[in-house]
């Protein structure tokens, strides 16, 4: 597929409402910003709704593997349906979906209405947040104005996660943990009202979904993702983690197969044929697996060892929003110039540097030294990435693959970063048992009898003991997080290069015949 030949599909006119785009790219970042930030909007307030909700400690990692696993599993299929369907029809469908699952958890009463509501969500999210990136490639054409457009939508994809920490501490300090749900609903509502005003609907394309590619897709990325997080909980021995592992591998070369044979594929294989898309899809993985798990791990370093108010604990990771804007912008602005490869290495690069940093952190760590500095270096290495790789994806992409392309990238950053907390959760599990077999007996002498009687019904170490198990766990779950970094540094440095005709699409001053 040409460049030239991708601007001869796009019409313009049919794509977008003229004299609005502005307009139509803030509904389609509130979307984005609203699905993105639900990954991680209820981390701060886990422990009001374990009190309220009676979840025991290992139940409560479903409130936030239900909702990623979901996502995951279900955005292929939601790009399918895009492309087939029309995507401003399935982008609404997914925000009306998304809006009433929020408004169902808020009113939760028991820990199986949550979970079957965070379920819901993730159905409604990934069906809206392939759609609403392949909106983007329908209502700017290739170019400075689209690199825009992308710009924003890639910062607000990064920054999302911090945004939704600040705002889960900020509702549940001020309102209630519900909150951090029902949120959601006056936003929905207003998306739904402005999308048929300012969007246009997409060219249908004919054909049929590839349902068996659906399924086992969708079912193997489930099983890998449950799989990992199996372990987590459970080992790596355990029977189940096992089955899940077997049962993954089976449907993903199963997936592999039909779609080599399938007529209409939902995800059709060329797209892994270009160099820098395939390399792209690794990096995109990577740095979402280390992502995730700093997120997850700050927060609980900062509340439990330092002592932070879930506000506070919001608060400390706005820096953070920042510096990812200020790396989305640069990136943007240079890349027609440089091309994707220079900011995917020195992106991924910075964030390595980051989490290596915070793997030296202790229950002496303070907030500049163990928290902040890193996490600004890492922010920074993930604004460069990406823009980068959001605009590296979908380039050259046909129109009626856009909805499949952007799905396959959006599903790189979801299971990922699912992946990626489960094997972190993994090896903090281990680190902080080891480490709390080391602090017992000094516990035992030292601790108070209250302390001691307490220990014996919850099996939980007090402070200052407890802060030291919990620092070791949380710094040997960074090992394994900048190794993540490392591999994305890698793929950039071998896989990705510098084209002309990538320079000439980026720009937007791409002639006949350069593909």
């Amino acid at each position: 597929m040409t460049t030239s030949s991708l601007i001869r599909d796009q019409k313009p006119g049919a794509a977008r409402r003229e004299g609005h785009p502005g307009i139509a790219l803030t509904v389609i970042a509130a979307c984005q910003l609203m699905v993105v930030l639900d990954a991680t909007i209820v981390n701060i307030a886990l422990p009001h709704i374990q009190d309220a909700l009676k979840f025991s400690t290992t139940d409560l990692t479903w409130v936030v593997s239900a909702y990623t696993l979901t996502f995951g599993g279900l955005l292929l299929l939601g790009g399918r349906a895009g492309d087939i369907l029309g995507r401003r029809r399935v982008f609404m469908t997914g925000i009306l979906l998304f809006t009433f699952a929020s408004l169902l958890g808020g009113f939760a009463q028991e820990p199986w209405q949550l979970l079957a509501a965070r379920v819901l969500q993730g159905v409604g999210g990934a069906i809206a947040s392939p759609t609403s990136l392949a909106l983007i490639t329908t209502t700017f054409p290739e170019g400075p104005e689209r690199n825009r457009a992308f710009g924003v939508f890639a910062a607000v994809s990064a920054g999302g996660g911090a945004i939704g920490l600040l705002a889960g501490g900020m509702l549940t300090e001020w309102l209630d943990w519900r909150w951090v749900l029902f949120v959601n609903v006056p936003i929905g509502v207003l998306i739904a009202v402005l999308t048929p005003m300012y969007i246009s609907e997409s060219e249908r394309h004919s054909g049929r979904f590839d349902i068996a590619g659906a399924v086992t897709s969708t079912a193997g990325m489930a099983s890998l993702v449950y799989g990992f997080i199996r372990a987590a909980d459970d080992g790596w021995r355990d029977s189940l983690t096992i089955g899940s592992f077997v049962a993954a591998v089976v449907l993903l070369l199963s997936f592999a197969f039909i779609e080599s044979r399938a007529k209409e594929p939902i995800t059709p294989l060329r797209m892994f044929a270009d160099r820098n898309r395939s390399g792209t899809y690794v990096i995109m993985l990577s740095l979402a697996a280390a992502m995730f798990g700093m997120f997850f791990y700050i927060v609980l370093f900062v509340q439990n060892v330092l002592g932070y108010t879930p506000i506070e604990a919001g608060l400390a990771f706005l820096p953070v929003t920042v510096v990812i804007a200020l790396g989305a912008g640069i990136s943007q602005r240079f890349l027609p110039v440089l091309g994707p490869k220079p900011f995917m290495i020195v992106g991924s690069a910075l964030a390595a540097v980051g989490l290596g940093w915070q793997a030296l952190i202790s229950s002496d760590s303070s907030y500049v030294g163990g928290v902040l500095g890193p996490m600004l270096i890492f922010g920074f290495g993930m604004g460069l990435n990406f823009v980068t790789l959001t605009l590296t994806a979908v380039s050259g992409v046909a129109q009626h693959e856009a909805g499949a392309a952007s799905g396959l990238l959006n599903a790189m950053q979801q299971v990922g970063g699912s992946i990626g907390l489960a094997i972190l959760t993994t090896v903090f599990g281990t680190a902080s048992r080891d480490e709390a077999e080391k602090q017992v007996p000094d516990f035992l002498t030292n601790g108070s009898p209250e302390q001691k009687a307490e220990f014996a019904q919850t099996q939980q170490l007090p402070a200052p003991w407890g802060h030291d198990v919990l620092a070791q766990g949380i710094s040997a779950a960074f090992i394994p997080a900048a190794a993540m970094a490392v591999l994305a540094l890698a793929t950039a440095w071998l896989v990705i290069r510098v084209r002309k005709s990538d320079l000439e699409a980026l720009s937007g001053s791409a002639g006949p015949g350069v593909g």
